[in-house]
């Protein structure tokens, strides 16, 4: 008895230590892959930001060169994993449900499309003067294409993987390509800015065009006139700038997703709470909303297009109209953040009145939205606290400048705002997530009793509810039931709420994502800063408060699903 009793106790000890030491290495692996992003990004952003100058040595082609390089090692590594899953069946033993959801994904396949048709106005561009070009401004834009393709196949298929082989190895590729979109993002937000600032600068001054002086420079390095003179050439320079948000976006969008990707590495999951006891809802919309709010949020959106041609188009004239087109700016957009801050409030009032559970789940999607929706919240804070600082403190007291302060301050206030009812709506339950409790703690309307043959009869419920096998609805069911008309013009008022926010923020991205810049126009900053301070200001902040936008209407899309 005692040779077979010691084997138990000499056995059950060293599993703990196994346990925990396979925590603390998870730890480490993710250290050792988060290592390699940073000094991968940090080399790049050195490259990028080197670039972006003239009397700095590093001409454009360099940049296209480590692009091309880490998007051919990050496509080869996504080729290796896909094959990896397929031939090992039991390398993805669970999958997260809040990971990659429908409408994320059908964004990154359609800014994906208009990626790829960027790249061939892109390739267009720079074959329009190939015997003066390095080859590798025309292999960037190809390499992007098929770079783009299969990162989209593999986010559409494998957002939600949870692989439980080769645990670092996965960690640092994905890592490495998270880095990759990092460093296209930051290439097309400093090639756009540089292209929208020294359009705004080449309008108030003889400065040429910073564009046309790198291709000089790079041209001059193999010994040619690069410059873009013929027709085809400069409408395939206009379509890939114009395209440039929809990359942005995209290069976003993947981030994100691969950073869900990375968090889920190793990820254990229950059978049972893929979806926290609730399947997801299938997205219908405009279903059970009141349709004041698409209404007049599509009006917002109408009026605003409307806005947004009228400014290109006056501030582009040349005349004396830029001062009227910044009034009719500055105003419709007062009217959009004031409705949408008083919108947000009221949501966040109906969710007092919400008795649905708080779901505190282990949820790395929503922990990244939270953060994204308050860290890229934070560019547009800078850009209207100097706004703020610059008209207050400047001598100019007119018209404009009252119109720009209430600007700033409403954009404060909407993003406040916004930012409380996405997240509080984020951490709500599911329709008809109550607390579970054995004894009401409140009495339903008088009933002490649910009758299931007389419950249909009663004004406002449902027909008789459905029967599982032979065992009847209980009466906290019941309850349920009765409890659902209650709340049921709170739903149509969240839904509202957060299509009318979609679409509002929809058209607050098209105007600064496709050239809107008032920043430059109005020359209340740009007198108290300085052109090229403030410049910096808006090149650097700006881009956040774009992402920001587009950030929210994923996040209220959610939301319209959860209400």
């Amino acid at each position: 008895m005692s040779e077979e009793s010691t084997p138990g106790p000499k056995e059950s000890p060293p599993a703990q230590p196994r346990a925990g030491s396979r925590e603390v290495w998870k730890k480490g692996g993710r250290l050792l892959s988060v290592l390699l992003a940073v000094n991968v990004l940090l080399l790049a952003c050195t490259l990028i930001s080197g670039g972006a100058f003239n009397k700095v040595a590093v001409y454009d082609t360099d940049v296209f060169a480590l692009l091309t390089t880490m998007m051919l090692l990050a496509s080869l590594w996504i080729l290796f994993y896909l094959l990896r899953t397929v031939r090992c069946p039991n390398a993805v033993p669970y999958r997260d449900a809040h990971a990659g959801p429908i409408w994320l994904r059908g964004g990154l396949v359609l800014f994906g499309i208009c990626t790829l048709v960027m790249d061939v106005f892109k390739t267009g561009y720079y074959s329009s003067f190939f015997e003066c070009q390095s080859a590798i401004k025309i292999l960037h834009p190809l390499t992007q294409a098929v770079f783009v393709i299969v990162q989209t196949y593999f986010l559409w298929v494998s957002s939600k993987d949870c692989i439980h082989v080769h645990l670092d190895l996965t960690r640092c590729g994905l890592m490495f390509t998270l880095t990759t979109n990092l460093a296209i993002w930051m290439a097309a937000v400093v090639d756009e800015s540089v292209h929208q600032t020294h359009s705004y600068d080449s309008s108030h001054s003889n400065t040429s065009h910073l564009r046309l002086a790198l291709d000089q420079r790079a041209g001059s390095s193999v010994g040619g006139d690069c410059s873009c003179n013929t027709a085809i050439c400069q409408i395939f320079q206009q379509g890939y700038f114009y395209l440039y948000p929809f990359n942005i976006e995209y290069s976003l969008f993947a981030s994100t997703m691969l950073y869900v990707m990375w968090k889920n590495v190793g990820r254990l999951l229950a059978s049972s709470t893929h979806g926290h006891g609730h399947t997801p809802s299938r997205v219908s919309l405009f279903r059970e909303t009141l349709f004041a709010g698409p209404i007049l949020g599509l009006m917002l959106f109408v009026v605003g297009l409307a806005v947004f041609i009228i400014y290109e188009v006056q501030v582009s004239a040349e005349g004396g109209r830029l001062q009227q087109a910044l009034v009719i700016y500055y105003s419709f957009n007062i009217i959009c953040l004031g409705l949408m801050t008083l919108v947000s409030l009221s949501g966040s009032v109906i969710y007092r009145f919400d008795r649905r559970a708080m779901d505190h789940h282990k949820n790395p999607t929503r922990t990244l939205d939270v953060a994204l929706l308050m860290g890229a919240a934070l560019g547009q804070y800078a850009i209207s606290y100097y706004s703020i600082v610059a008209v207050v403190v400047g001598t100019p007291r007119d018209l404009l400048g009252a119109l720009n302060l209430a600007h700033a301050l409403l954009m404060i206030a909407q993003h406040t705002f916004q930012n409380v009812f996405i997240i509080e709506s984020l951490h709500r339950g599911p329709p008809g997530a109550e607390p579970h409790d054995t004894t009401p703690k409140e009495p339903c309307h008088g009933l002490t009793f649910a009758n299931l043959d007389a419950l249909h009869t009663l004004p406002g419920c449902p027909p008789t509810p459905r029967l599982v096998g032979t065992n009847p609805v209980g009466p906290q069911e019941a309850v349920a039931i009765i409890l659902a008309p209650r709340g049921h013009w709170r739903r149509r008022c969240l839904k509202d709420i957060s299509l009318f926010l979609l679409l509002c923020n929809v058209i607050l991205w098209i105007m600064p994502a496709f050239g809107a810049r008032p920043h430059f126009s109005n020359t209340v900053e740009v007198d108290f800063y300085g052109y090229s301070l403030w410049a910096a200001i808006v090149n650097i902040c700006l881009p956040f408060g774009i992402f920001y936008r587009m950030h929210a209407v994923s996040s209220l899309l959610e939301v319209y699903v959860l209400s």
